[in-house]
């Protein structure tokens, strides 16, 4: 429905004032809404920032926290995660998703020894020219593990000021010259006061304003709202949207071959592994059935080329031995 009628200033993207004013309620409700997370304590590393970054990527943090103690317990500095066996840590990423993040969070782990005496850097560039690490994760590092002045923005920060700012439903798919500058001016100039800022935008972003149902009525600016001022207009990107259906899809394929070999002792042949295939349990929700053996050939091959598998020269396959 639409929002009442309001005399409060609503942002705009050229109103410092009141760009300032939505950023200072919202920080102001962070200060009492802030979930309790492990790598926001006073006891986190910059290198414990870093690796929940990586893994928070594109997964939920219901998921990632018991992954993220387990892991930071067995790999609590990049010098421990740079020396580990590849296959362990295949094994420890377990269901995490995407796991070409866990061998590229090995290989940032190398570089950061190798580079950088073990030590996280604080630079920005330095952050980014870091394997796997991009302009977001190097800004998110930034703010987080150093309290420094960085532009964070993720989709959630994305969704917060598309609505309260610009007045649409949700961002465009891809960020827009005029969304990066909006974004980068509403950030403060003092190095503390960024960093709440892109902790709580993030915040508001994944717990109020939500994409499919967004909280208004628990919103700390929902007065402020250019996107409730305009009556809560539908998504205009909608039809640009992609949508996939996780079931029978290659990633789907790709996840449940790697859980065959991280449970298998040894290397898995392939009459094993597509027997394998058709009794265990599916991965990922609202999936049953095996993939056919074209997939499974397809899915193979770009795991071997990933780096993710290896095949030994009797064609069996196994996770990378270092």
């Amino acid at each position: 429905m639409p929002a009442s009628p309001t005399t409060a200033p609503r942002p705009d993207a050229t109103d410092a004032a009141a760009v300032g004013e939505l950023v200072e309620r919202v920080v102001t409700w962070f200060a009492g809404a802030a979930r309790d997370l492990p790598w926001r304590r006073p006891e986190r590393t910059p290198w414990s920032v870093l690796v929940s970054e990586v893994m928070l990527q594109q997964t939920p943090v219901v998921r990632v926290e018991p992954a993220w103690r387990a892991w930071m317990e067995r790999w609590p500095t990049p010098a421990d995660l740079a020396a580990a066996p590849t296959a362990d840590v295949l094994r420890a990423w377990d269901r995490l998703g995407y796991p070409r993040r866990a061998l590229r969070l090995q290989e940032c782990a190398r570089a950061v020894v190798e580079r950088h005496g073990g030590e996280v850097p604080d630079d920005e560039e330095a952050l980014r020219a870091l394997p796997g690490i991009g302009e977001y994760t190097a800004a998110a590092v930034r703010a987080f593990a150093f309290g420094r002045r960085s532009v964070v923005v993720d989709t959630n920060v994305r969704r917060v000021l598309a609505r309260a700012v610009t007045g649409a439903a949700l961002p465009a798919p891809s960020p827009t010259a005029a969304e990066r500058a909006a974004a980068a001016a509403a950030v403060p100039d003092d190095d503390a006061a960024a960093a709440r800022w892109a902790a709580a935008s993030m915040e508001l972003g994944a717990l109020v304003c939500t994409a499919r149902a967004p909280r208004c009525a628990a919103c700390p600016v929902a007065d402020l709202c250019a996107w409730r001022a305009a009556g809560s207009p539908p998504d205009a990107h909608a039809g640009r949207r992609r949508t996939q259906s996780w079931h029978g899809t290659d990633r789907q394929c790709r996840g449940r071959i790697m859980a065959v070999l991280r449970g298998a002792p040894g290397a898995v042949d392939r009459a094993a592994l597509d027997t394998a295939l058709d009794t265990a349990p599916a991965t990922g929700p609202r999936t049953t059935g095996a993939p056919d053996a074209a997939q499974v050939t397809r899915c193979l091959a770009g795991l071997v080329e990933d780096g993710l598998v290896e095949q030994d020269a009797a064609g069996a396959y196994h996770l990378p031995r270092d």
